[in-house]
């Protein structure tokens, strides 16, 4: 006797995946009278193959299924044949009432009630149940013995389990991406909407194009969880950071920045030549400069970059505890060669993924606090009660007065920066763009003209409530501000309605200098922004400086 499946909901209780009874025709041929009959009868109803049916209703054994799982009008269908020997049982069926939401997510379930993917398979052990059975004796046609034997244990349900996605945040978040990835021609796309305090994901969009139809449809696995890139720019948000709690920088500090750095055997250059400036730490970040982060970079040192970096959690697994979830790539300090200390801290060289990303920026939004992302919010056992799942404890990454500064930084990447499409009337917006080179898969070096395209952030900046990471796999035209941007901005307006978030009245504390006419002024995606149409080659076609291929390949 099959247990019930337990059910997956949202956080408000509407249903994700639930089991639905079907019936399920089986045989015992020992009881069929006339198997060629039988299969011909059958054969149309049931849509199986007339040989392939009298094949199983010739078998020795006692029980054979002749079709699992159909719905009701096929099984009435089947009642009125009357066959000798055909039975039906009731069998659970997993049905997804909102199609394929979240199915990236969710995961699949096979025929018999087993998990395959997604949350059903990480969770199996608490969704299955445990299987009852009924032991009677029959008679050799298959009838019930009046008096014989019955014995039945009967079925335990499954624990159901209430998940942190919201169901219109889900929905609005993989339109959004949707619309973007096919105005952008890309690949696929992933977007994470998290409850800052909480860390608590309220969507997670996995989005990809088919090759054959150039359809975009929720993808068959969960790439924010499972797939590494190279983050690029938004690298450079820990790189800051990392600097300003070492106290190796102030926030009013400035640098000669220069239009190249020469670093070991490579030289690194500026996505948008610019001549020598002295430039503040705001500037720097604003603009997005490699040679400005590397030089900041360096005060702070390889092995103190580690250490900011594994704080922020890259190179670990998230808490979430996803199936086939990857922790990432980062090689220790003593495999690093004499570049990593120019391409690590602008993003290059190192693989994350897209939770990773959400963990690192909702550390800034919660004041240099790390708070785990959440997917699972309770359990719900048999009996009705429910039980809170656990997560790890938060704990400090940077000072509260770091996170204050980089935020105030993070701002100005909205206002007047790279992330100027990010902008949502009457709040203010914190976050950073990121664009970056694709390495090649099994191969040194990158694939030509391939980026990874992406914006992580929060809002309100002054009180974060959401944070959000959109990431776009080789769109055009390629930079993060143009193509990744507008949908944080849209999904985050969103969230903001949906879970009615005000905008805080007081402004960002001016903590760090604004940024200066000189660095926004040659920042190559703003100008960009007006005369780029998105899905349009871009009058640029690079972003980010040319660095050496990676040790390893994601």
């Amino acid at each position: 006797l099959a247990a019930d499946r337990g059910a997956l909901f949202d956080r408000n209780g509407h249903e994700l995946a639930l089991s639905v009874p079907a019936t399920t025709v089986w045989a015992n041929p020992k009881a069929v009278t006339n198997p060629a009959l039988a299969a011909r009868q059958l054969a149309p109803v049931l849509g199986v193959g007339e040989l392939d049916l009298r094949d199983r209703l010739t078998r020795s054994g006692s029980f054979v299924y002749l079709k699992r799982q159909i719905d009701d009008s096929t099984a009435r269908q089947v009642k009125s044949l009357k066959v000798d020997g055909i039975y039906e049982l009731n069998e659970p069926k997993r049905f997804q009432p909102n199609g394929d939401l979240a199915s990236s997510v969710l995961g699949k379930v096979g025929i018999d009630n087993t998990g395959l993917s997604g949350l059903e398979y990480g969770n199996q052990k608490e969704l299955t149940g445990r299987p009852g059975r009924l032991i009677a004796e029959r008679d050799r046609t298959g009838t019930e013995i009046p008096g014989g034997l019955r014995e039945i244990v009967p079925a335990k349900q499954g624990d159901d389990l209430v998940l942190t996605l919201d169901r219109s945040m889900q929905n609005e978040t993989e339109r959004s991406l949707a619309n973007q990835i096919t105005k952008a021609h890309a690949k696929g796309g992933m977007a994470i909407v998290m409850e800052t305090k909480s860390g608590e994901i309220l969507a997670l969009a996995n989005m990809s194009t088919d090759p054959k139809t150039g359809a975009v449809k929720v993808s068959s696995t969960n790439m924010a969880a499972t797939n590494v890139y190279e983050p690029g720019s938004v690298n450079k948000m820990i790189t800051i950071a990392g600097a300003l709690e070492d106290h190796k920088i102030r926030p009013d500090s400035r640098l000669t920045v220069t239009p190249s750095i020469q670093v070991a055997d490579h030289l690194f250059k500026e996505h948008d030549p610019h001549p020598t400036q002295s430039w503040s730490v705001t500037d720097i970040v604003a603009n997005s400069s490699n040679v400005g982060s590397i030089m900041i970079a360096k005060s702070v040192g390889k092995q103190r970059l580690d250490h900011y970096m594994r704080a922020f959690g890259f190179g670990q697994k998230t808490a979430v505890g996803f199936p086939g979830e990857s922790a990432g790539i980062m090689l220790p300090t003593n495999k690093w060669s004499g570049t990593s200390i120019g391409t690590i801290p602008i993003g290059q060289g190192i693989s994350v993924t897209a939770l990773q990303v959400a963990g690192a920026y909702n550390t800034i939004a919660n004041g240099g606090v790390y708070v785990a992302p959440k997917l699972v919010k309770s359990r719900i056992d048999g009996n009705g009660t429910s039980h809170d799942v656990a997560s790890p404890a938060p704990r400090r990454v940077v000072s509260a007065a770091t996170a204050q500064q980089m935020t105030a930084m993070l701002t100005e990447v909205v206002r007047v920066g790279t992330g100027q499409l990010a902008a949502i009337d009457g709040y203010t917006v914190a976050g950073k763009t990121g664009t970056a080179r694709k390495p090649l898969v099994n191969a040194r070096g990158y694939k030509q003209g391939a980026y990874i395209s992406s914006f992580a952030g929060f809002v309100p900046a002054q009180r974060p409530g959401l944070t959000v990471v959109v990431m776009l796999d080789e769109p055009t035209p390629i930079f993060g501000g143009i193509v990744s941007a507008p949908v944080f901005a849209e999904v985050a307006q969103y969230g903001l309605r949906e879970f009615r978030i005000p905008p805080p009245q007081a402004d960002i504390a001016p903590v760090v200098p604004k940024a200066s006419a000189s660095a926004v002024g040659s920042v190559q995606e703003t100008k960009a922004l007006k005369t780029t149409t998105v899905g349009q080659p871009s009058t640029s076609v690079s972003s980010s400086t040319t660095v050496p291929g990676p040790r390893r390949s994601p």
